[in-house]
């Protein structure tokens, strides 16, 4: 019987019951690739080509950790970024006096006082305006009361880390060295639109998104963001993966080994939160399952993806997926994540 026999009744019967009209597993170790499975067809629509290792996602929030969270550690490595840098500091246009006290560590840990979500793109266009936007739109809480899941604060990030060299630009030169050849960008080439998953049809821009950033705030921004905007494909993400173990393991990295166990430390003190550094936490109730160790660290994505790593087993987990497809009313993904890593880590767990 296949080892993974579990996790691919999984996806598939997600698939028969329309969670989403395709996907891609990989689940790998700090050294290799464990299983990898492409199942489904890009759309829904009859005849529509199928899912394969190398098709295409719009990994949304992925970008968070897979950009952000990876270039802030760089800069703070370098000298020019400290977590105790307050948004007035990087950001002279952030002026208001509430902000002053809001830092980079804040802003990763989710726990800087911005309600979760603006639809800034009905209104504003490009860096400059989004920058003055967010600045003055009031906080929902006391920063470090609790923690609300944000996109604000990142796309800030984003602005200050694009400031000199182009966001795109900065993380082009971390992937490059990291020397995976995978694909993995912002802004995928026409060469490529075969092969992406499309995501949405979407109202505000009255077409289907193939290839397009499907968040409106960052396609406002360009389709370039410290929120979203990177596309990529299951092997991407899990070479990722390896080089994050890579790093834990002692071995060379884009960044120090204690600058990444710093960041998928879960941050102290904040009531109520799971979240690490751009990172969010293992917690029984999340979308990582059951099964996996406290130590577990990973991100969501809304478009339909995920990546999950226990330090504790030296496994990784990638699903991406086009949930949105064709619409985002479709939550039935928040019972297959689980499900699938139980199934995973049932297989591949070490014993107590």
């Amino acid at each position: 019987m296949e080892r993974f026999a579990a996790a691919r009744h999984v996806v598939e019967r997600a698939i028969e019951e329309g969670a989403f009209p395709g996907a891609v597993v990989e689940v790998g170790t700090d050294r290799d690739v464990l299983w990898r499975f492409a199942s489904g067809a890009l759309t829904y629509e009859h005849g529509a080509p199928a899912v394969r290792d190398d098709t295409i996602y719009d990994l949304a929030s992925l970008t968070k950790v897979l950009c952000t969270g990876a270039l802030v550690m760089r800069e703070i490595e370098r000298g020019t970024l400290a977590l105790d840098d307050t948004l007035p500091r990087l950001l002279p246009g952030c002026r208001s006096p509430v902000l002053a006290a809001i830092a980079v560590e804040d802003v990763l840990a989710h726990c800087a006082g911005f309600p979760a979500y603006q639809p800034f793109y009905r209104t504003l266009q490009g860096e400059d305006a989004f920058e003055a936007g967010i600045c003055a739109t009031p906080l929902e809480y006391v920063p470090r009361s609790q923690s609300i899941y944000s996109d604000l604060g990142f796309m800030l990030l984003g602005i200050v880390l694009g400031r000199g060299v182009a966001l795109q630009q900065r993380f082009d030169a971390m992937w490059t060295q990291m020397a995976t050849g995978e694909d993995l960008q912002f802004l995928p080439p026409a060469r490529w639109r075969s092969r992406i998953a499309p995501t949405e049809q979407d109202p505000w821009r009255q077409r289907l998104l193939a290839g397009e950033v499907h968040d409106e705030n960052a396609a406002a921004l360009g389709g370039v963001a410290g929120h979203a905007g990177l596309f990529g494909t299951a092997p991407a993400v899990g070479a990722f993966a390896r080089h994050l173990f890579q790093v834990l393991d002692g071995r060379t990295g884009v960044f120090a080994e204690s600058s990444l166990r710093r960041f998928i430390t879960r941050r102290e003190g904040i009531p109520g939160s799971s979240r690490a550094l751009a990172w969010d936490t293992m917690r029984t109730t999340s979308s990582c399952g059951t099964r996996m160790s406290p130590a577990a660290f990973g991100h969501t994505g809304f478009t339909g993806t995920s990546l999950w790593l226990d330090p504790a087993t030296s496994v990784y987990v990638v699903l991406l997926s086009n949930r949105v497809h064709p619409t985002r009313t479709n939550d039935r993904i928040q019972h297959v994540r689980p499900a699938l890593h139980d199934a995973v880590m049932s297989v591949v767990r070490l014993p107590r």
